[in-house]
């Protein structure tokens, strides 16, 4: 599911996107925000699926095999332990996932199958698969793990199949690296015996609901959040800060302000970490220096009032 961090990203980037445009119809962006994070969710099943249409494609092959005229030993009893593998079939008989790509149409790798072949012939010609094919034990330990380490090792660091999700959706380029960590919980949470289920989108109503409140709080008050960074930065011109550095700042006075559940620090320490892979090097200590000024004005000033977890 996806986690508050790349929430505040995919806000991040649609503050950014409606600012540089100048465009004021927070409805337009705001819907888009919303079908960019749908998207995420898209990738993920893609990237989940693509095991699946791997192990199809080596059924294919071995099957294709079998019938040649002069076929070998090794075509007529070939080692079937990848199509075999427990995990990758448990994936493939998932009826949620089935669902999923029927319901929204998700035909990549039917249209696009040359990149379940080069997945799959940088797939056998690693070591990791030979040693797997190589392994007499058969168990669904055996199984899983070699499917954590095929997706580590050759589905998430392949440039090919990155710049192919590119060209599909600009959006997914920042979405890569939180859906690769995604899928691997995914993969590392499945147990024996049981059925694959695809995950929710959200882990509750908050965190949907957190996505457009965080969006609107921040482009409605921004005016007033800029001249609040203006107070505590007089030897900084407002055009010198970093475009991305002054919007992760109005985003996080939006969650002091607006979110009482949510701590003065966390917030702090998430716009920091999120400065350091959008922004420049000196980012987060300068990002740091301004939240903690207005937090502690705020919270001496009463504009900031938390409650249960965000007391802590």
């Amino acid at each position: 599911m996806i986690n508050r961090r790349h929430i505040r990203v995919k806000v991040m980037q649609s503050v950014y996107a409606m600012q540089q445009s100048q465009n004021d119809d927070m409805v337009k962006e705001e819907k888009f925000l919303k079908h960019s994070i749908l998207k995420v969710f898209d990738l993920y099943v893609l990237n989940i699926q693509l095991l699946a249409e791997v192990q199809k494609l080596a059924a294919k092959k071995i099957a294709l095999s079998k019938k040649k005229i002069l076929a070998t030993s090794e075509d007529l009893k070939p080692n079937t332990k990848f199509i075999n593998n427990k995990l990758i079939s448990a994936i493939s008989e998932s009826i949620s996932l089935e669902s999923y790509l029927a319901l929204n149409k998700l035909n990549h790798w039917s249209f696009d199958d040359e990149y379940v072949k080069i997945i799959f012939d940088t797939l056998q010609q690693s070591d990791l698969y030979k040693n797997y094919l190589a392994n007499e034990v058969d168990s669904y330990k055996l199984d899983k793990a070699f499917v954590i380490d095929f997706y580590k090792q050759i589905v998430a660091p392949n440039e090919k199949l990155a710049e192919y999700y590119e060209d599909k959706m600009i959006s997914w380029v920042d979405d890569i690296p939180f859906v690769n960590t995604w899928i691997l919980k995914t993969l590392n949470k499945q147990k024996e015996g049981k059925t694959f289920i695809l995950g929710n989108l959200y882990k509750d109503k908050d965190d949907e609901d957190f996505v457009v409140d965080l969006f609107r709080k921040t482009i409605l008050k921004h005016k007033s959040y800029e001249q609040e960074i203006t107070d505590k930065t007089p030897n900084w011109e407002t055009d010198r800060i970093a475009d991305i550095d002054m919007i992760l700042i109005k985003m996080a006075i939006t969650e002091f302000v607006n979110f009482p559940s949510i701590p003065v620090r966390v917030t702090i320490n998430e716009y920091i970490e999120i400065s350091k892979d959008y922004s420049t090097t000196k980012s987060s200590y300068f990002i740091n220096g301004v939240l903690d000024k207005i937090s502690k004005e705020f919270l001496k000033d009463k504009k900031i009032a938390k409650i249960g977890r965000g007391l802590l």
